[in-house]
């Protein structure tokens, strides 16, 4: 609807003053003659003037045209076709530059995109490299720690054998003693009635007695020997639980390194990722606004037809003398 204020008899007088100046009617130069009016008034009474314009257009003719209102015509139908064709050569221009603008950010868009996705690719591959090395390292640690678990169950095992061999020498020690009391009685017992037998006994005790200290002897040295064989095995394998130990901790320092880097991998394909997203996105754009431009040219072209259609119908108003 139409504001109050500007009225059609106004728009319709100042349409008038514009042709017969030899002007084209716009909404423009409808308010510089009328001097105030809102656009939107002047334009819906502008169009209301163009429909009734197109209404009237079968209207016959006066059949003697003055030459001055010809020679007017004439020249508001040049304008027009001037005008016309320059707005028309202009929005070409306009549309073909945002359209080969756009084409050119949509290849170098494209362009990141593929080195983007090839860089992804690469990481990617280094990534899985990265994982297989460090089961690889995960592998091999754990084949150390099993390998360590053997040595102390080895060394408990040997430490197990000390033990029974020095329960072996307490019980010989133990018999020994037994014996000892044993014959000790015995000779307590029988020494007044064997008195003629007391050197065959004390004989007879000398030899146990040496017998059983030759066992001791022997069995001292055994396990002196055992000793010095378990204190050189305990020193190897200590020795080599140390090369172990330090072979885990560089490994250990090596995995943490591999996980590391395999965090910055990840972190990187995540901003690789959402770097492809982002020019993704400007594709999408790009590509939106080389279609809205191409459908402003197409209503651009529409209303130059319009307009060639309309100038090409446009009644000769009558002149008044």
């Amino acid at each position: 609807m139409a504001r109050n204020g500007i009225q059609y008899e106004d728009v319709q007088r100042a349409i008038e003053t514009l042709i017969q100046r030899g002007d084209a009617p716009s909404v423009q130069r409808i308010r510089d003659v009328l001097g105030t009016g809102s656009f939107t008034t002047i334009s819906d009474h502008l169009r209301e003037w163009r429909n009734r314009r197109e209404e009237n257009r079968d209207t016959p003719l006066p059949q003697n045209i003055p030459e001055r209102l010809q020679d007017a015509l004439l020249g508001l139908w040049q304008q027009a076709q001037e005008e016309a064709y320059e707005g028309l050569a202009f929005y070409r221009r306009q549309a073909d530059d945002s359209i080969k603008e756009a084409r050119g950010h949509a290849d170098q868009a494209n362009r990141r995109s593929e080195d983007t996705q090839q860089r992804l690719e690469a990481l990617g591959e280094r990534l899985d490299a990265t994982i297989a090395r460090l089961e690889e390292k995960s592998s091999l640690l754990a084949h150390s720690e099993s390998e360590l678990t053997q040595l102390r169950a080895q060394l408990e095992e040997r430490e197990h054998r000390l033990k029974l061999r020095d329960t072996q020498i307490e019980q010989l020690s133990q018999e020994r003693d037994r014996q000892e009391r044993e014959h000790q009685q015995s000779l307590e017992d029988k020494e007044t009635a064997h008195r003629k037998r007391l050197a065959q006994e004390e004989s007879r005790h000398e030899a146990s007695e040496n017998r059983l200290m030759q066992l001791l002897d022997g069995a001292r040295s055994e396990k002196a020997d055992i000793e010095k064989q378990l204190r050189r095995q305990n020193s190897q394998l200590e020795e080599r639980l140390e090369r172990l130990n330090s072979q885990i901790e560089e490994k250990r320092r090596a995995l943490q390194e591999e996980e590391r880097q395999h965090r910055d991998l990840a972190l990187r394909a995540q901003q690789t990722e959402q770097q492809l997203s982002e020019t993704r996105a400007r594709n999408e754009r790009l590509e939106r606004d080389a279609e809205e431009g191409g459908k402003e040219l197409n209503r651009v072209k529409m209303e130059l037809r319009v307009l060639q259609e309309r100038v090409s119908r446009t009644p000769v108003p009558p002149f008044i003398y």
